[in-house]
């Protein structure tokens, strides 16, 4: 048996010991996976699955702020998530490839915390901030609207401007997603609307300057998801300390936050990153527009809440959109400017 496969071999029936068998298992499948697949679908997958894993995010966030502040919430669930990751930053470490913190460059750093401080401290502590007084919809409305800007960031400093189809594919996605979620928008207070603009600016920083890292491979997977974990979900954790105090919450709570700290965060974005390397950034967030979807299902399901004919239309048109995003010429791989 080797070094590795006793590493991640699994124990008994742990439900933990599961999780760190398939996240070590996924560390070893980022190594194999090192040099580029123009065609693989592993890619788009990736996407899909992160996207049915954000679905159900929004519920459990719902839950944990009746207990906790929005503050506490994603700052216990990032850097949690960060935690979780360490083992995996020491089995870098070890390895040849260039990863840690020892290495990294100033510039490097610098990005890696932008990544943070937009994604988790500013990002989804606005949008959990909204979420408080504004409806799921409403927070799944302003994710769904991301490639917009992302577009606009990604042409601009990128040069990654999507040819015809892949244009079609986002207004689509849009359009799709803004009639999906019509129904259920209402008059909101400005405050919350603020909030929501806000979110939608700052996630569309990440997968900007993270492609940056995921096109030339300079960092790894791991790296490239821990690392502006820690930055930004620790800020955040600091902050709500200061602003909402000591948390006081049930072990339910608790364990929805170790659920999203695990799956709903470390990974999914394992997830997201390794489909960076492959997708361009419009791609892999036409295709999260999924994850909303997934979340009315889900209130479908979990709180009777009842999907019309009109949004199952719009529901097709957010798939149609997202497929055509990551349509590519046939015979050539994205393009990505050296």
């Amino acid at each position: 048996m080797t070094p590795h496969q006793t590493n991640i071999k699994r124990s008994g029936n742990d439900p933990l010991g599961h999780f760190w068998y398939h996240l070590c298992l996924m560390s070893i499948l980022d190594r194999f996976l090192a040099t580029p697949r123009e065609h693989s679908l592993l890619p788009v997958a990736e996407v899909l699955l992160a996207a049915m894993i954000w679905s159900s995010s929004f519920v459990a966030v719902k839950v944990v702020l009746d207990y906790a502040g929005p503050f506490t919430t994603g700052g216990l669930r990032y850097f949690i998530a960060f935690l979780l990751s360490i083992p995996f930053l020491m089995m870098k470490r070890g390895s040849k490839r260039r990863v840690l913190s020892s290495r990294l460059t100033k510039a490097e750093w610098l990005q890696l915390s932008a990544m943070g401080i937009s994604q988790y401290t500013i990002g989804n502590a606005a949008l959990f901030f909204a979420l408080q007084t504004m409806s799921a919809t409403s927070g799944s409305l302003a994710l769904s609207l991301v490639p917009i800007p992302v577009l606009l960031f990604s042409a601009i400093f990128l040069h990654e401007r999507p040819r015809g189809l892949q244009l079609i594919g986002v207004l689509i996605a849009i359009v799709g997603s803004l009639l999906f979620f019509s129904p259920g928008i209402r008059a909101q207070e400005p405050i919350g609307l603020i909030a929501l603009s806000i979110t939608i600016i700052s996630f569309s920083v990440f997968p900007i300057l993270g492609r940056r890292f995921a096109r030339d491979r300079s960092l790894d997977n791991i790296t490239l998801t821990s690392i502006p974990l820690g930055i930004g979900g620790g800020t955040l954790l600091v902050l709500a300390l200061f602003i909402e105090g000591l948390p006081h919450m049930p072990l339910q709570a608790w364990g929805l936050i170790m659920g999203l700290a695990s799956v709903n965060t470390l990974l999914a974005y394992l997830l997201y990153n390794h489909a960076l390397q492959h997708l361009t950034a419009v791609q892999v967030n036409v295709m999260l527009n999924l994850a909303p979807i997934g979340t009315a299902l889900i209130a479908w399901w979990a709180l009777g809440e009842r999907i019309t004919p009109f949004q199952m239309v719009a529901m097709f048109m957010v798939i149609a959109g997202a497929s055509l995003a990551q349509r590519r010429i046939p015979n050539r791989g994205i393009e990505i400017p050296e």
